[in-house]
């Protein structure tokens, strides 16, 4: 039983998205040097690629016609969540997407 939960928490697709979570509370209004931001957007795409792993394997166990539905929201969800994260954060420039 101490094995399984050992590799239950080691497990990438669980430690990617807590450490994102860490690295999100600890940067949240700071100005970072260049070497956290490159830890910070690596956290990020771990936690993305985690989260795309998790919808892979429910979109597997339910099967094919909604597992393809299943997959196309959670990239749906995760590109409308980074979009809107770079309009937020580019201050009244940002908040369109032209270039003007």
């Amino acid at each position: 039983m101490a094995a399984r939960i050992r590799s239950w928490l080691t497990d990438w697709t669980v430690l990617g998205p807590l450490l994102a979570i860490v690295a999100l509370l600890l940067s949240w209004g700071r100005r970072l040097p260049l070497p956290l931001v490159i830890v910070v957007a690596l956290d990020l795409a771990a936690a993305v690629l985690a989260a795309v792993h998790h919808a892979e394997v429910v979109a597997h166990r339910i099967g094919a016609p909604l597992g393809s539905l299943v997959l196309a929201v959670a990239v749906t969800v995760i590109e409308v969540a980074l979009i809107v994260t770079l309009m937020a954060d580019g201050g009244p420039k940002g908040a369109t997407l032209c270039p003007c």
